[in-house]
């Protein structure tokens, strides 16, 4: 039988030790440390994952290089015959093993795509992997660090809550050097919270009724949040009685219905009214004395234009002094004193104002009566006066007297 040769095989006798090596360089993947290499699973074990890159030996990816997150197992990171993407960190170890890392290779790209958004201002978003001493680490693709003074608009005392959640945030800085990412999500939700506003402001008029919550609690009223935005309750707006402090009238956390009095676009501002919400007892107390009706009152307090006299169940109204009697009355007290029981007459009741006008001449005239009008008092400053002249009218004659001899 003939020998069948095939052309396409050729000995390796017959190949010399350069050219062997020269043909097997020529399979293998060239490379250098810090290089990105892609390569294929080919093996999963639990501290570390083998990848074919093409090399003359699988690379090693220990577990800690797998992954930014801690303590993971290989085989919920990667699975077999995947494809990924890695860093070499080494040619050789002392063993003379490739050793690669994914989160390395990872982290690259990451950092690019991270900076991109940094310099134009847009938000990233990732897992909370960590709660660390002062702040919570995200997975950003990379380890961001996100401070507690910046996860909400107020300081967040359990930041642990926040554990496993997604947050969306802004780089506020970036180091290479340091490899160090700062987030803020207080910026986007303050971002947040003002478009909010200016929907809301919008939106308002004056003389709307709206629910909210009680914020905070200040001397001069109450804030109330409306949902994105706070609206004030002025101290005079709270009660149609009067309030020593808010305090008095409402709870921080308590739920309010409030109506709106003024809103401020220019400076953000919205003034809200409580009282506003419910009737006003004193119109309803004034119907008991309908103009001309003939009461009795008590005078609460004299003033240079005249006296206060309180009518029953807290309405007062004001007698002028031109009403006081049908004689010319110069000082209020000519005519009653603090605590005196008088007949007035209702003359006019003005809603809006909350004032009743009263008149004490036209009560008398309907009773058929007199008002008496008592004669003013002499200062003292003038009685003293006239006392102290005699005397000095006596020294003065005293002195011009001559001396006699």
């Amino acid at each position: 039988m003939s020998e069948i040769q095939n052309s396409s095989i050729f000995s390796l006798d017959d190949v010399s030790d350069e050219e062997l090596n020269s043909l097997i360089d020529g399979t293998i993947t060239d490379f250098d440390e810090g290089d990105l290499v892609t390569g294929t699973v080919v093996k999963i074990e639990h501290d570390e994952v083998l990848l074919d890159i093409g090399f003359k030996s699988e690379g090693v990816i220990p577990s800690r290089e797998l992954s930014i997150r801690k303590d993971v197992n290989p085989e919920e990171i990667v699975n077999l015959g995947e494809t990924i993407e890695a860093l070499v960190l080494q040619k050789e170890d002392k063993e003379g093993r490739l050793i690669l890392s994914k989160k390395r290779a990872e982290y690259e790209r990451a950092w690019n795509a991270v900076e991109e958004k940094f310099n134009a201002g847009e938000n990233v978003e990732g897992e909370v992997i960590e709660v660390v001493k002062g702040g919570l680490i995200l997975d950003i693709g990379l380890r961001g660090f996100l401070p507690a003074s910046l996860v909400d608009l107020r300081r967040v005392k359990d930041l642990s809550a926040y554990m496993g959640t997604r947050i969306e945030a802004r780089v506020i800085e970036m180091d290479r050097n340091r490899n160090n990412v700062v987030l803020s999500r207080r910026v986007v939700l303050e971002e947040a919270r003002k478009a909010e506003r200016t929907e809301i402001l919008s939106k308002l008029q004056s003389g709307m009724r709206l629910k909210g919550t009680v914020s905070s609690i200040v001397d001069f009223g109450a804030f109330v949040d409306l949902g994105g935005i706070d609206g004030l309750i002025h101290i005079s707006e709270l009660s149609w009685n009067h309030v020593n402090h808010p305090s008095e009238v409402v709870k921080v956390g308590q739920e309010v219905e409030v109506q709106v009095l003024d809103v401020d676009l220019n400076r953000e501002r919205i003034s809200l009214g409580l009282k506003q919400t419910t009737e006003d007892p004193w119109r309803t107390l004034v119907k008991k004395y309908p103009v001309g009706a003939i009461v009795e009152g008590t005078v609460t307090k004299l003033v240079t234009f005249g006296a206060f006299v309180d009518l029953g169940d807290g309405v007062e109204g004001l007698v002028h002094i031109s009403e006081m009697a049908r004689q010319h009355v110069d000082a209020p007290a000519q005519v009653c004193a603090v605590g005196d029981a008088v007949q007035v007459k209702v003359m006019e009741i003005d809603l809006d104002r909350r004032r009743i006008s009263l008149s004490m001449k036209a009560a008398a005239e309907t009773l058929g009566v007199e008002v008496e009008v008592k004669p003013m008092d002499k200062p003292e400053s003038e009685d003293e006066e006239a006392a102290e002249a005699p005397a000095e009218a006596v020294e003065a004659e005293t002195e011009e007297a001559p001396v006699e001899e």
